[in-house]
């Protein structure tokens, strides 16, 4: 854990040592791109042994990489129902923002009468990669194949990794079935991306790929972007609190490791103006961690990429936000409001003290898959309108194209591109 002044020399070095992770380590590079000249090559079968390199199942007489509908009501049977009630209510909210969200089609008529507009369709088949492992992520599956569904694409198409026995947690299962899924492969890592991208026997192409995943999942998404569209690139996850005297330190505390527990290079910082609140909250951090489970996970988060920072009024905090571009704010102040409409480059901002971050993660509605790593400067976070291609549409009639035509030669002239200008008056010949 470190602890800073904004004005101190090392402060810009070490917050930008905290956003490196945009960029990919050579040997994860390498490694991808092995990866999926493999799958390029032999299909099926280097998904199969790829699965089992990394701790998947072995192939097996019969077996398939798609779950099967026995799969799919057995995990129904396992689940019990304060679950499917959880599952449920985000389910629920999910799709009402995402049906908010949703482009639809418009047009109008320009200066000269031309009719112009925008067509809104959805992507005919996505794919979306879902984490497993320690912690399948099934709150990810309900963000994700929820807004497919709500965007009606007619095939959205899930990887996750299996265990070594070929299971799947029932609880995700059953996520994806009530999010929309029509497909869902046993595949996880860098394979899955490279099957979506560019498909085996088994699993056809899409033409987008949605979803987060580690270090290697997301240099695979990167490498086959061209082939295939991708969402973003979500690294590990951050939370910044923004707070002042009137912040909670055991609700900030609490936030701060509700997202340290994710490991694995997450970042979680605070920056305040109130001196006293620093030694606060790292107190309450003491005290709540000792009562949790995830320790091997939390320690080396709190240990490397923990940072508080002491600035000298609420303006100097709202820069190094702006700078920071965290993928979840937390605005513990007197007036969030006033606050977060400073604030143009936080994935999202949760407002007040009474807003935990894992009320998102979870439950709220909109998508927790977000942009890290600094890309919150420039990109947005997972919206149903990602879903949905967007295609211009031009209709010229006689009178319009009359009241264009000489623009058009002056263009055409301009850019010394006479077949253009032509294209336009031969219509009047």
């Amino acid at each position: 854990m470190r602890t800073f002044r904004h004005d101190d020399p090392g402060f810009a070095a070490a917050l930008q040592s905290l956003n490196r992770r945009a960029t990919p380590a050579p040997h994860v590079a390498e490694a991808v791109a092995a990866i999926i000249a493999e799958v390029r090559a032999t299909g099926d079968a280097a998904l199969w042994a790829l699965n089992e390199r990394f701790g998947g199942p072995a192939h097996s007489p019969g077996a398939s990489l798609r779950v099967t509908a026995d799969e799919f009501t057995a995990a129904a049977r396992a689940i019990d129902a304060r679950t499917q009630h959880a599952m449920a209510a985000s389910h629920e909210n999910i799709r009402a923002f995402a049906l908010k969200g949703l482009r639809h089609d418009w047009h109008l008529h320009n200066r000269q009468g031309v009719q112009v507009g925008e067509r809104f369709d959805p992507f005919p088949r996505v794919g979306v990669y879902v984490p497993g492992g320690t912690a399948p992520l099934v709150s990810t599956a309900l963000m994700t194949v929820t807004l497919a569904a709500a965007a009606r694409v007619p095939e959205i198409v899930v990887t996750t990794p299996a265990d070594a026995h070929g299971h799947v947690a029932p609880a995700l299962l059953c996520a994806l079935e009530l999010a929309g899924a029509t497909e869902v492969y046993k595949v996880g890592g860098a394979q899955a991306i490279a099957a979506l991208a560019y498909g085996t026997e088994s699993i056809a192409p899409v033409v987008k790929i949605f979803g987060p995943g580690n270090a290697y999942v997301i240099e695979a998404k990167r490498q086959v972007f061209g082939p295939v569209s991708i969402d973003q690139l979500p690294g590990p996850s951050e939370i910044l609190v923004l707070a002042d005297k009137t912040g909670r330190p055991e609700w900030i505390a609490a936030d701060l490791l509700a997202q340290a527990e994710h490991g694995a290079n997450s970042v979680i910082g605070l920056v305040t103006d109130h001196a006293p609140l620093l030694d606060a909250v790292r107190a309450a951090l003491d005290a709540q961690l000792a009562q949790l489970h995830r320790q091997a996970q939390l320690g080396p988060v709190l240990e490397k990429d923990t940072f508080f920072c002491l600035v000298e009024n609420l303006d100097a905090a709202i820069a190094l936000a702006n700078d920071f571009a965290p993928e979840h704010l937390s605005v513990c102040t007197a007036d969030p409001d006033a606050v977060a409409a400073r604030v143009h480059t936080a994935g999202a901002i949760f407002l007040g003290g009474w807003s935990p971050v894992a009320g998102g993660d979870f439950l709220a509605g909109p998508s927790h898959t977000l942009p890290t790593g600094g890309a919150g400067k420039g990109f947005a976070g997972l919206t149903v309108d990602q879903f949905q291609r967007r295609t211009s549409l031009i209709r010229f009639d006689e009178n319009s194209l009359r009241q264009s035509v000489s623009t058009i030669q002056a263009f055409s002239a301009l850019e010394g591109l006479d077949a253009h200008g032509r294209s336009a008056t031969i219509r009047f010949d």
